[in-house]
């Protein structure tokens, strides 16, 4: 009984296990084949990929307030430059712009500034800037005589027909190379009588500023490097939104070479020891970026921290620069009007036309463009205070009661309550009575400089030596507050040069860029005021005026605040901080541990009550960083928006190493008046920062993604190998969403936070050494490019980015499959319609897989290779494979509607694997082929020097060729299988690893993939060479019909 029972269970489990395998194979050949985990992976991406949308779309935005410019052009051509002078004649074109009603003299007549246009930009974006500079000119420094070192600004435009620079590294060193050439040109017209209308006492010109927007930055920079540059002819660049640190995208090789060469230029350049080994020494490198509203290129790429030290450029976004206030896209930087403004009048500062060079010196440029451009407030802003003479002579009332105790706040509610001029002294502190002691001063009114007639006066004096022939005539100014000039004397510098402008904070004020007098602020360490004994702020209203001023002296210890607060602890709490009722004018508080650009935050402040009367002001906040020099300021605030553009991915670090004490920090104004105590609140806004991860990771999902295509790929051919089956890619992504994905992606993440530990123990090792050894000669010791690998983070903390980003590319090859699917679904439809017709018409049967002839093969094949070594770029060989690609899979679908066969199935889902490989690499090849299309819009016929590469597109010919004549690729059942699992291996860790800095790599692994199968494919071919000769010469595997594959 027990062993009829046992018998009984072995049939039953046979029966099972037939009744298994069939449904089985069955669900391996579904090409719709759907797990409950393939839909929660595409919905968990979709829910993924929408919030990262939606906040980067509406949260976190910053303001909106550019104002319009408007202009009268003119361009005057210059048709003489033509390929006498540079091989791109034909191509490009050079212009000189003139605003019309102002100048419309075609002749040269002061300092020659180019405008670079960027990606696609029109020489016409040079109107806003150029009309600026002649109507300052016209209106401010021609009717009052001018200046002796000013003369107007010649802009001149290069019209490169909208070239598509950012995708294609040729286009971008042909653009270099042209400019230079029209450097060269410029710079002769002015030797030239008739063209030229400059005063002949004058040097002419040797060198050009350059003026580059988006990739005409970069160009400039790139200018300096080629082998017709002509030396010393560029000693100032001003780029807008230039992405100077990386390329904006990978998917060029060329691109990405050109920038390593052009970025280990600039920095041994400035890593040599001496000055006059340095071919950059006189050079100027600014560079202004947008900020979040730059929805182009992420800002963090327009940093030169990597490239030049602070004695030779600077990084600054809009919103820092006074006047300003507000950041721009990418457009609107190009036509702002009070941007334009600020760099028309920053390049006129640092002109003088008395030296060839046409600019001042390279240390008093940098002065210039700090005073322009920088708030005032970071540590490299200079004063003029310390290194000016005294010029005003003031005299007081002996019996004067208007001296300030020591340690008391100046407070004035208003101005010109006594009816004449008067003066409060502020006795300056000892040296080294307090640690890090300053002086600040805040106050609605214009600080008079000596000689204006205003309501308030802000001056630094010192006791006036009384000696025998010494006069007040050794002193400009004299002010006289005594009556009868038998006071105390003091011999006085203005402070007006070192104002600060601050954005006014009114309880009606809603943002910083409106049209409303700013604030002014002077603030001195105590190190500066060495020489002095007196501040002497002075009421000069003779009659009751509106106003307010505030001056105090206070300590380091009480107006600065460092928290400790942790990156990790913001996530479970907010940081909460009360500043005491009795606070400092400003107070800055330092967080270093927020300095990521991958995070944003939301500020609160507590409406401070004046018990005595209405407050002076509402709080004013500046938001920095000193990385780069990013500022916004929020006016009569309450709650606000935190974001910054600091540690980003993929970035390279500074020239000099990574400052680790660097991070958020936040400045406070608020009335001390108000005696009441006031609450922050600082919470990490998760939803917000999730918009933050688009523009720093969106190459990824181009990339990315073929890390499951390959995963897929090797469980498919795992498969076919072992049971012969060739399951569809579904099925495929089904059984490693259970095994591999999960494996995959815990090793990566692991990787991740060792390459992130890993670049922070080489930072710390950088940080030492330079700290023992000063100077330039150790700045190759930094390793540039440690970033640049899987997710570039150089934060542990980011670790989790990987499995997000992970579950995004698995959800975009999902839906990529399926979308294919139906393309080829909906393609056979109408593919079989159309052959059901033809065969009613013919009366025969056409359910078999027509095959071309292999003498017709071979032809098409040599004649699209010709093409691509000579005409066309392998890129479009590549889009006509993806078309034929498309082809093959409809016709082997159809053959599988009609025959129902598993051979078919497997042939058709090998096809169709093939073709989701290929469209995933279709996004690296499509920049190339865009740049290509516009040359031939503009009649540009030269071939690219780069991309006729035969050997880079042949595999991908010969694998789509065969998979043509619907052979199915051959089983291996030796060692050699390892083979495809190896480069299955190389491709999916090349994907994530290498993939965002390096996507072109990906065509070229794919491609010795496709040989590989190629390999396979004729391993089993009976082609033999006399054979191949027959069928050349005309036979056919059939007499007198074509070829036919069952």
């Amino acid at each position: 009984m027990i062993e009829l029972r046992a018998a009984v269970k072995d049939i039953a489990r046979d029966v099972v296990v037939e009744t298994q395998a069939p449904r089985r194979r069955a669900r391996w050949l579904n090409p719709w084949s759907c797990s409950w985990l393939s839909v929660a992976t595409l919905v968990t991406a979709a829910t993924l990929m929408l919030a990262i949308m939606q906040s980067f779309t509406t949260r976190q935005r910053d303001p909106i307030g550019t104002g319009m410019s408007y202009m009268a052009s003119g361009y005057v051509p210059f048709p003489e430059f033509d390929t006498e002078h540079t091989r791109f004649a034909t191509k490009y074109s050079l212009h000189l712009y003139r605003e019309m009603g102002i100048d419309e003299d075609y002749r040269v007549k002061g300092v020659p500034v180019l405008f670079i246009p960027g990606n696609a930009g029109s020489f016409k974006q040079v109107r806003s800037f150029a009309a600026e500079a002649e109507e300052y000119y016209a209106n401010h420094i021609r009717p009052y005589g001018g200046n002796e070192a000013k003369r107007a600004l010649d802009f001149f435009t290069v019209d490169f027909n909208e070239d598509i620079t950012a995708f294609h590294g040729q286009t971008l060193l042909d653009q270099a190379e042209y400019l230079n050439d029209a450097i060269a040109y410029i710079l002769s017209i002015y030797h030239d009588p008739e063209r030229s209308k400059r005063d002949p006492s004058l040097p002419d010109p040797s060198s050009v500023i350059l003026v580059g927007h988006s990739m005409g930055g970069v160009v400039a920079r790139t200018m300096l490097t080629m082998p017709n540059y002509q030396a010393n002819s560029v000693n100032t660049i001003i780029t807008l939104a230039a992405p100077h640190a990386r390329p904006p995208v990978s998917f060029d090789a060329q691109m990405v070479s050109t920038y390593k060469q052009v970025n280990e230029y600039w920095r041994k350049a400035h890593a040599t020891e001496w000055g006059s080994d340095n071919p950059l020494w006189h050079v100027t490198l600014i560079s202004i970026a947008g900020g979040g509203l730059d929805t182009m290129i992420p800002s963090e790429y327009s940093s030169v921290t990597s490239l030049v030290p602070d004695t030779h450029g600077f990084t600054v976004f809009t919103s820092s620069i006074p006047d300003v206030w507000m950041g721009m896209d990418h457009l609107a930087i190009t036509w702002c009007d009070e941007l334009r403004k600020a760099v028309i009048r920053a390049l006129y500062d640092v002109m003088d036309v008395n030296r060839a060079a046409q600019t001042k010196p390279r240390g008093m440029r940098m002065r210039s463009f700090k005073k322009w451009l920088l708030t005032g407030l970071e540590d490299i802003a200079e004063k003029t205070l310390p290194f000016e003479e005294p010029k005003t002579l003031l005299t007081l009332e002996d019996d004067s009661n208007a001296i300030i105790s020591q340690g008391e706040r100046l407070v004035l509610r208003s101005f010109g309550q006594h009816g004449k001029k008067k003066a409060y002294l502020l006795p300056i502190p000892p040296q080294g009575s307090s640690e890090g002691r300053k002086f600040t001063l805040l106050s609605d009114q214009h600080l008079d400089a000596p000689g204006e007639s205003g309501n308030l006066e802000v001056l630094f004096c010192s006791v006036f030596p009384l000696q025998v022939g010494n006069t007040a005539t050794l002193l400009s100014m004299n002010m006289d507050l005594s009556g009868d000039g038998s006071g105390s004397r003091l011999a006085c510098k203005n402070a007006a040069s070192d104002t600060i402008r601050l954005p006014a904070s009114t309880r009606d004020a809603k943002h910083p860029f409106e049209k409303r007098p700013p604030f002014s602020y002077l603030q001195y360490d105590l190190e500066d005021l060495v020489e002095h004994q007196f501040v002497a702020v002075v009421d000069k209203a003779t009659s009751p005026t509106a106003g307010w001023v505030v001056a105090e002296f206070n300590a380091g210890s009480e107006s600065v605040l460092r928290s400790t607060f942790g990156l990790r602890r913001l996530l479970s709490t907010s940081l909460r901080l009360r500043l005491p009722a009795k606070r400092p004018l400003m107070m800055d508080l330092k967080i270093p541990a927020l300095d990521s650009s991958m995070l944003a935050y939301r500020l609160k402040i507590s409406s401070p009550a004046c018990g005595d009367g209405a407050a002076l002001f509402t709080p004013l906040v500046r938001q920095y960083i000193s990385d780069v020099y990013e500022s916004k300021f929020f006016v009569n605030l309450h709650e606000a928006d935190i974001n910054l553009h600091g540690v980003a991915p993929y970035m390279p670090p500074a020239l000099r190493g990574r400052d680790l004490r660097n991070g958020l920090a936040l400045q406070i104004w608020t009335d001390p008046t108000c005696k009441s105590a006031l609450d922050l609140d600082l919470r990490l806004d998760v939803v917000g920062s999730f918009g933050k991860l688009w523009m720093r990771y969106r190459t990824i999902f181009a990339t990315f993604p073929l890390l499951a295509v390959a995963l897929v790929l090797r469980k498919q051919f795992q498969v076919h190998e072992e049971s012969g089956v060739f399951m569809s890619f579904s099925e495929g992504m089904n059984q490693c969403l259970r095994k591999s994905v999960p494996i995959v992606f815990t090793l990566l993440s692991g990787c991740s936070l060792y390459f992130a530990q890993d670049g922070h123990t080489e930072v710390d090792q950088s940080n030492h050494y330079f700290n023992r050894q000063p100077g330039n000669a150790t700045e190759s010791l930094i390793d540039y490019t440690k970033n640049d690998l899987l997710m570039g983070s150089p934060d542990p903390f980011f670790w989790f980015l990987l499995p997000i980003f992970g579950v995004i590319s698995l959800g975009l090859c999902i839906a990529i499959n399926y979308v294919a699917l139906a393309l080829t679904y909906f393609l056979t439809m109408i593919y079989s319609s159309l052959r059901s017709i033809a065969a009613r018409s013919d009366g025969r049967t056409l359910a078999t897989f027509t095959v071309t002839p292999i003498r017709t093969r071979f032809i098409t094949t040599g004649l699209l290779l010709l093409l691509v070594s000579t005409v066309i770029p392998y890129q479009f060989a590549y889009i006509v494979l993806c078309l034929v690609q498309i082809a093959t899979c409809v016709r082997a679908l159809r053959v599988t509607w009609d025959t129902r066969s598993d051979a078919n199935c497997n042939f058709y889902n090998y096809t169709h694997s093939i073709l989701v490989l290929m469209l995933w690499i279709f996004p690296i090849n499509v920049p190339t082929l865009a740049v290509w299309i516009r040359n031939l819009s503009v009649h540009w016929l030269t071939p690219f020097s780069s991309h006729h590469n035969i050997l880079s597109i042949m595999p991908y010919i010969l694998l789509v060729e065969t998979l043509s004549t619907g052979r199915m690729i051959p089983r291996l059942q030796t060692r050699l299988r390892n083979v495809t699992d190896l480069l299955l291996f190389v491709l999916a860790f090349s994907a994530a690893v290498y993939g965002v800095s390096y996507a072109y790599l990906l065509h070229h692994l794919v491609n010795i993939l496709c040989m590989w199968f190629v390999i396979i494919h004729w391993s089993t071919s009976p082609l033999s060479f006399s054979r191949l000769f027959r069928l050349l010469d005309g036979a056919s595997e059939v007499e007198g019909h074509p070829k036919k594959r069952p």
